[in-house]
């Protein structure tokens, strides 16, 4: 029995598990946001907040550089991206420094096709990334006007390249009727 023992199995060796979690972690903190099943995104989130907590306490003021540098090589254990950690360090750490905890929020999407997991989205709560995916469509839709301008100036290209063909064949034909 497991009464009173912590943490998910998810049906994983113990190296296996800490893989994933490690790749959810490292997923979630670049990316800011990841789809995944409920059990995952849950032990995903007790991970990454304490890595957030830790970065956030490693950037206070007050603490001397070597709890810094101690701070990074602890996240650096699970994280195995330099440029990860440093942004967990500078952009995440920075962004939720008044926030007391509850980094992260996880919404239930329903169950996946397959084999009716229940999945969920895990992402980063102060990172807004509804904005980001409103301005995506945005430069979409400047890329469908450049490119229909582009089949615009194409096909108007081809026009001025048929009327010369219809201009030589006109005095041809002016020619022929005069003879």
């Amino acid at each position: 029995m497991r009464h009173r023992v912590s943490g998910r199995k998810l049906k994983r060796t113990a190296s296996h598990r800490r893989a994933t979690l490690a790749a959810l972690c490292t997923a979630l903190i670049r990316h800011k946001r990841i789809t995944t099943t409920v059990p995952k995104a849950k032990e995903t989130r007790m991970l990454v907040e304490k890595m957030i907590t830790r970065a956030r306490n490693a950037s206070a003021p007050e603490v001397t550089p070597a709890a810094g540098v101690h701070a990074r090589r602890e996240v650096a254990r699970l994280i195995h991206d330099r440029d990860v950690v440093k942004e967990l360090f500078t952009a995440v750490a920075g962004k939720v420094g008044t926030r007391p905890g509850g980094y992260t929020r996880i919404v239930r999407l329903g169950q996946r096709l397959g084999d009716a997991a229940e999945m969920a989205v895990l992402e980063l709560v102060d990172f807004n990334t509804g904005q980001e995916k409103a301005e995506k469509p945005a430069a979409a839709q400047k890329r469908k006007k450049a490119t229909g301008a582009k089949r615009a100036q194409s096909k108007a290209g081809a026009k001025k390249a048929k009327e010369p063909a219809a201009e030589k064949a006109a005095p041809a034909q002016a020619e022929g009727a005069s003879s």
